[in-house]
């Protein structure tokens, strides 16, 4: 493999990279295409290729075997996290699972701050995510959203609204962020970001409290946005009827699955829905059980959702977004991916041979790595620029 060619194709300079020093310094096993520039292969063994770039099977193969010593851990906070507690204007209580930075880099990188999907909740991301990029330099945060993992449940017995969740996500940025964050929303937590994209604020704003105990739009700024495997802009309901007429059955099963819960109880609908078809069976039962535990209440009314729809476009302050995409997802199809990349800049990345939960599915790394490339590229503070502040809220 005679090494990586970059094809900037905008007015930036990338360096040709050997790839050696693209691992040493990128540790990126996924060539990935975005609309601002390229990475490719000049030469690779077998390939998948997709709308936006080609990506080399063989090389997204080798790190699997890490997710399994991660798996066997489940579920206590690593070395280094720590599970707290951010409390609301309303004085409800959401859980925080922090990570602070752990490598000294040259750049002070942006804070990142995860948000998990419908079923999930914080630990999701603290498995394996929150110790890689901690590693790589950020500070991580990941958040459980009302009703779901360790934080309170609203009297209303629903999660919250699209703009509730936003809100509150706001709060505990403007309340702890010292330099912009870096917002990453996973399937449903991804249209919580959509939402917040729609009002991000500039810098001269100043957001203030409202009455229903959350921050006032526009929300505070942000350094990045991603989007991964998120449901689109219109909802779910566009991509339900696509499936419904070309896969009747597959249909069913999300429909099952998801609407009725059976994979709580069911080990081989969980794993289809959720992960690999090549993920151990110890792996899928020990997040099987993590999930029939992480929501206590709907997270969100689906009627008051559906009147909320389509989200309003990104603002103009919104900051660089990037659409991740799975092969192998059985939640959302590839046209669900294309329409949320078309209305936040085409910056889509497909992963191949990856199921919905890309953060918890055997080929983790791979997805994360592309992650980190992107945000090294696009996101990250000059050195001496203040993070976010590490001391967690009780």
């Amino acid at each position: 493999m005679a090494g990586l060619e970059c094809k900037p194709s905008a007015n930036r300079t990338i360096p040709a990279l050997s790839l050696h020093s693209f691992h040493q310094h990128a540790s990126l096993a996924v060539p990935i295409t975005f609309r601002r520039h390229s990475i490719s292969l000049r030469a690779s063994p077998k390939q998948y290729r997709f709308r936006h770039g080609i990506v080399p099977h063989s090389l997204v193969e080798s790190k699997a075997a890490v997710a399994e010593s991660r798996g066997e851990q489940l579920f206590q906070l690593q070395e280094g996290q720590s599970r707290s507690s951010h409390q609301l204007p309303s004085g409800l209580k959401i859980e925080v699972i922090e990570h602070p930075a752990s490598s000294s880099v040259e750049e002070i990188r942006p804070p990142l701050v995860f948000l998990h999907g419908s079923y999930h909740a914080a630990w999701c991301w603290a498995v394996n995510w929150l110790p890689f990029f901690a590693s790589q330099g950020y500070d991580c945060f990941a958040l459980s959203f009302l009703g779901q993992g360790h934080s309170d449940i609203p009297a209303s017995r629903i999660g919250g609204t699209l703009q509730t969740h936003a809100r509150d996500v706001a709060h505990f940025i403007k309340s702890r962020a010292l330099k912009a964050p870096v917002l990453v929303g996973h399937s449903f937590g991804g249209l919580i970001v959509q939402h917040y994209l729609a009002h991000v604020a500039t810098e001269s704003d100043e957001p203030s409290l409202d009455g229903s105990g959350g921050w006032e739009e526009p929300y505070p700024v942000l350094a990045g946005a991603i989007l991964a495997c998120s449901v689109p802009p219109t909802g779910n309901g566009p991509a339900v009827l696509r499936y419904l007429m070309s896969r009747p059955i597959a249909s069913i099963k999300v429909t099952l699955s998801l609407a009725a819960k059976l994979f709580t109880s069911n080990e081989s609908l969980c794993k289809e829905t959720f992960f690999s078809a090549d993920m151990s069976p110890s792996l899928v039962q020990m997040y099987q059980k993590l999930l029939a535990e992480s929501s206590k209440v709907p997270l969100i009314n689906l009627r008051e959702l559906n009147a909320s729809l389509p989200v309003s476009p990104p603002s103009k302050n919104a900051p660089p977004t990037l659409i991740i995409g799975a092969e192998n997802d059985f939640i959302l199809d590839m046209q669900g991916n294309e329409e949320t990349a078309k209305a936040y800049g085409n910056n889509l990345l497909v992963l191949p041979a990856t199921a919905h939960d890309i953060m918890l599915d055997i080929r983790w790394r791979d997805a994360a790595e592309a992650v980190h490339f992107w945000l090294k590229e696009n996101c990250s503070h000059r050195k001496g620029q203040a993070k976010f502040q590490v001391t967690s809220s009780t």
